[in-house]
């Protein structure tokens, strides 16, 4: 059987793919935004390779000849897993590709902020160490890495890796996560002893606005929060709130609830304090893309060989 290929999104993943070894044809699109678009493309296909292309249940009844999904991604949320489950098409995704990008990223953002280096920097643009009195100039506050208290909401590999990258910098970690593993603490500790609180679970009706106000009133006002792994984790507009009322200190986040946030968001506002947002990119570095990409194509070839890899469970 030669199997049909269609990638919907190649823009999505900056990085050689190369083909399969097994027969095919092979399609490309840049990228695909209408459910119309996804049909016509995938009409004849029986893999597709996507990376956020939503393939819910109205879309999938119309592509027959579909046996497999390729996701260039580790979550799979836009793919409606039950109607592929009673429908024979089998999901595979992307794993432990992030292990050095997200990680740097998240600690990236734990020095911004804490530092507030964007404030900083934004002050010297504006001219004001110009009329400072002295040689610097105090104009927001600056918190040291060593000694804080870094929470981890999601303790698998990634909050494992960043785990370790933080308690070589004299951090100390509290580890949280919905599977029981030794050394957790609970969810309420995290939020009352954190300096920093990083989310590193996936997007469920369970975990959807885990974060809103009464979660932010209950962190320090000294604290920030970090948000690399799925929007909608917190809810935005309490975030926003709780910035410009002081009820937390800062916030990164690499994801927001509608991406790209074509119609806006309540995250965007230039004139919330301490706010890094950043499109999307946590898990972006060359290095890690390449891995993705390798690993992509291995699962295909992995499936196609009756020995499917990395299988995605409803």
């Amino acid at each position: 059987m030669q199997h049909a290929i269609v990638f919907l999104d190649r823009e999505s993943v900056d990085a050689k793919v190369r083909r399969p070894s097994f027969p095919h044809s092979y399609e490309e699109y840049q990228s695909t935004w209408s459910p119309e678009d996804v049909v016509t493309r995938l009409k004849d296909a029986s893999i597709a390779i996507i990376n956020k292309v939503p393939m819910r249940a109205e879309t999938l009844k119309q592509l027959p000849k579909l046996k497999l999904i390729a996701v260039a991604a580790t979550g799979t949320d836009v793919v409606d897993k039950a109607y592929c489950k009673a429908n024979g098409i089998t999901i595979v995704n992307i794993r432990n590709y992030a292990f050095n990008t997200v990680p740097e990223h998240v600690i990236a953002l734990i020095f911004a902020l804490r530092r507030n280096l964007l404030a900083y920097v934004e002050d010297t643009r504006n001219g004001v160490w110009n009329k400072s009195s002295q040689f610097c100039f105090l104009t927001h506050p600056i918190r040291d890495i060593a000694g804080s208290t870094l929470g981890i909401v999601g303790y698998g590999a990634l909050g494992k890796s960043i785990g370790k990258r933080a308690e070589a910098l004299g951090m100390r970690v509290l580890p949280f996560d919905i599977f029981p593993q030794p050394g957790l603490v609970d969810f309420e500790t995290i939020l009352k002893e954190s300096d920093i609180i990083t989310l590193h679970v996936p997007l469920t009706p369970e975990t959807k606005n885990m974060i809103g106000a009464k979660e932010l009133k209950k962190m320090k006002p000294t604290a920030i929060l970090i948000n690399t792994a799925r929007g909608g984790l917190v809810d935005e507009a309490a975030l926003a709130e709780a910035l410009k009322n002081g009820t937390i200190a800062g916030a990164g986040f690499d994801v927001l609830t509608k991406e790209p946030p074509k119609e806006g968001n309540v995250l965007l506002d230039p004139k919330i304090p301490n706010l890094i947002v950043t499109p999307h990119v946590a898990w972006a570095s060359q290095e890690a893309m390449q891995i993705l990409a390798d690993q992509l194509i291995d699962n295909i070839e992995a499936f196609v060989a009756g020995k499917p890899q990395n299988v995605v469970q409803e």
